[in-house]
């Protein structure tokens, strides 16, 4: 079974730093996508950054582009986004996803099947 645990949200003024850390059970990062994913209340759930094995680009959304980094470490089998430079609008809850098949398009949702439980980022001004 496929667990996911996500940890590292608070709440940090603008200009501020945070890591977030997701921890997989169940699932390696040997074949298949790995992404954060953010939705703001009254938004659709948006990618922000991902890795895919296999590739040493990671993917990003314009909107992070620059501020935030995604890494991986195989001994721990755990997920990190170290955001930096946070901004009021990058307030949303946070989702760790792994994909189980084939991603076309790794910043889409649509494609990632296991889900943790989400962790909340708050940027004040």
């Amino acid at each position: 079974q496929v667990q996911l645990v996500e940890s590292g949200g608070g709440s940090v003024q603008a200009g501020g730093s945070l890591k977030l850390a997701c921890v997989a059970s169940g699932y390696e990062y040997s074949t298949w996508c790995m992404g954060w994913f953010r939705q703001a209340p009254g938004k659709e759930r948006e990618g922000a950054a991902a890795l895919c094995p296999g590739n040493n680009s990671p993917y990003y959304d314009d909107s992070v582009k620059g501020r935030f980094t995604i890494s991986h470490d195989n001994t721990k089998n755990t997920l990190y986004l170290q955001m930096n430079s946070l901004d009021p609008e990058d307030t949303a809850m946070y989702y760790c996803a792994a994909a189980g098949g084939s991603v076309l398009s790794p910043l889409a949702p649509k494609y990632y099947i296991y889900w943790g439980q989400g962790t909340q980022v708050t940027v004040s001004s």
